[in-house]
C-alpha cells in the first residue's frame, strides 16, 4: 500500500490518515489529544514537510468524535492540568502498531506531538520501547508523563518557543528526567509553536532532521 488511506485503530475505532510514499524511510505518528485534531491545518503542513523528506505519516485522533463533542472540543473527561487521563490516551496509542497495514508495520516508527498528545507519546514510548525509535515534542507537556520519563529509550527532542515561559520551564524539568539520547531546542522570539509560519518552518526542519537521523532504513 502506497499513497493515502484512512484506517481504524483499536476498540474505540479511532480514525487515522495514513500516507506512505514509495521510498518512505520510516513512519511518523502524530497523536492528537485534547488540544487539536488530525484535521489541524498546521499539523497537516508539518506532515507534508515530513513526506517531502521521505517519511511516512499517520495523523491520528486519540479521541472519538463523540468524546470531543461531549467536552466541547477540550477532550476526554478527566483530562486536566494534572494529566489524569494521559495514561488512558497512551493506552490507545499502544494499539497503533498492530493496526497498521503490513507495509507500515515493518517500518521504524516515531512520534510527533504537542500538548497532552505529547504526554501520551512519552508514556507510549516508555511502555513500547521496541516500537518507538524517536520522539519529538513541540511545545508539549512531557511533565504530565513524569512517572514514565526515566523509562523512555526513544531518542527525544523537545522543541519549545522561547516566549512560552511556563511550558519552557516544564520542559526543562522533564528534560532532566530523561535518560535517553535527548536534546532541547528553544525557538527564539516565539510563544506558541506552529502559530506562525516561521515557527512552523523551524519545527518542521528540526523535527524532520531528528527523525531522519534516528530512523534507519529497513532492509
Amino acid at each position: 500500500m502506497f499513497g493515502t488511506s484512512q484506517i481504524s485503530i483499536g476498540e474505540h475505532g479511532l480514525t487515522g490518515d495514513l500516507y506512505i510514499g514509495a521510498r518512505a524511510r520510516g513512519l511518523v505518528v502524530f497523536p492528537h489529544g485534547r488540544d487539536s485534531s488530525r484535521s489541524s491545518r498546521r499539523s497537516q503542513q508539518v506532515a507534508q514537510s515530513f513526506r517531502r523528506q521521505g517519511l511516512g505519516t499517520l495523523l491520528l485522533d486519540l479521541l472519538t468524535d463523540q468524546e470531543r463533542a461531549a467536552q466541547g472540543g477540550d477532550g476526554v473527561s478527566g483530562v486536566d492540568e494534572e494529566g489524569l487521563a494521559v495514561e488512558s490516551l497512551a493506552q490507545r496509542l499502544l494499539e497503533v502498531p498492530a493496526a497498521l497495514p503490513s507495509e507500515a508495520r515493518v517500518m521504524p516508527q516515531a512520534l510527533f506531538s504537542g500538548g497532552t498528545g505529547a504526554a501520551a507519546a512519552f508514556v507510549a514510548a516508555a511502555r513500547q520501547p521496541e516500537t518507538w525509535r524517536a520522539l519529538v515534542s513541540r511545545g508539549g507537556r512531557p511533565d504530565l508523563a513524569s512517572n514514565y520519563l526515566t523509562q523512555v529509550r526513544a531518542a527525544s527532542l523537545l522543541i519549545v518557543g522561547a516566549e512560552d515561559t511556563e511550558v519552557l520551564a516544564l520542559n526543562r524539568a522533564a528534560f532532566i528526567q530523561l535518560h535517553c539520547e535527548k536534546r532541547i531546542e528553544i525557538v527564539p522570539r516565539v510563544h506558541h509553536l506552529l502559530e506562525e509560519s516561521r515557527s512552523l518552518q523551524a519545527v518542521s526542519l528540526l523535527a524532520g532532521n531528528w527523525f531522519l537521523n534516528h530512523l534507519a532504513v529497513v532492509a
